[in-house]
């Protein structure tokens, strides 16, 4: 089919258009700028220029489309609700144009706070929650009763892999630096889950070609981790004390990222390896940085 991909030249989009190119699918990406725009190109993809906050080139791409997936955010903490009112703006628009045709329409959202404390699993749907104003998942909602197969990947709070620049290990990794040495908070047992962005890829793929209406997908190849073993883990690349810190120092020692380190968010995946016949194959979050692919 041919395939309308935001975020296309992002960390997960650049695997999510090989992945689909690779299965025999034409994809259309979106891209903002010419060095986005030479990328798709030479990925194989087809240009639609256009960002976001551009409703009528997601207009446009969604039109000629079999199906969307819709995998890019803008990722700027500083206006964080803004960009959430983006990103559901973006999801109706495309949604309006789909509307009635049955064509899927798969968006992204996130694990780590659908059951915090908790093993998150598929079939947990939480409220909308004030304090973290993302609506993906309520927008495809809407958007299934447009007459539109909408269904939500949940992204692990760690995609892994190489060219990861941007994300939480990179975070931790530069903080450590800074500070130098590697913290957990308190015991450190509180757990995220991961998944190689690979596998994310490939499961974003699954679900555009198989997805049911009002579906959630888990991206979570392992289910819980420790931040512990994962500050001890980058304490060992960069060859620096690992401590524990008080949850009143983590403000200071994090930043803007302290109550990422805090969370607690393990999350299964059993439900989507049952449901699309996912099976994650590739390297593990703890592999990826005792290997140095965070460090080199």
């Amino acid at each position: 089919m041919r395939v309308f991909v935001t975020g296309a030249t992002g960390f997960v989009g650049t695997a999510i258009v090989k992945e689909l190119i690779s299965a025999g699918h034409q994809v259309l990406g979106l891209a903002r700028s010419d060095a986005s725009a030479q990328k798709l190109a030479e990925a194989g993809a087809a240009v639609q220029r256009g960002d976001l906050e551009d409703l009528d080139s997601l207009r446009t791409g969604a039109a000629g489309a079999d199906g969307v997936i819709h995998a890019g955010f803008i990722h700027d903490f500083t206006r964080f609700r803004e960009v959430c009112d983006v990103d559901r703006k973006a999801i109706e628009i495309i949604g309006e144009v789909l509307a009635g045709s049955d064509r899927p329409f798969i968006v992204t959202s996130g694990t780590a706070l659908v059951s915090p404390g908790k093993l998150a699993t598929e079939d947990i749907i939480p409220p909308l929650n004030p304090a973290w104003p993302r609506a993906s998942e309520q927008a495809a909602d809407t958007v299934c009763g447009l007459g539109v197969r909408a269904a939500a990947v949940r992204l692990s709070p760690s995609v892994h892999g190489v060219d990861d620049k941007h994300g939480f290990i990179p975070i931790l990794i530069n903080t450590a630096r800074q500070k130098g040495f590697s913290a957990y908070i308190g015991d450190g047992l509180n757990q995220w889950n991961a998944v190689h962005r690979l596998d994310a890829a490939h499961l974003f793929r699954l679900a555009l070609e198989n997805a049911e209406p009002g579906a959630r997908y888990h991206a979570a190849a392992e289910e819980a981790i420790t931040v512990r073993s994962i500050a001890e883990a980058i304490g060992r690349q960069l060859d620096i004390p690992v401590r524990s810190i008080t949850p009143e120092a983590a403000a200071e020692h994090f930043g803007w990222f302290s109550q990422m380190a805090a969370i607690d968010c393990p999350a299964s995946s059993k439900l989507t390896q049952e449901r699309l016949s996912w099976r994650p194959t590739h390297s593990t979050l703890l592999s990826d940085i005792d290997n140095g692919i965070y460090t080199k």
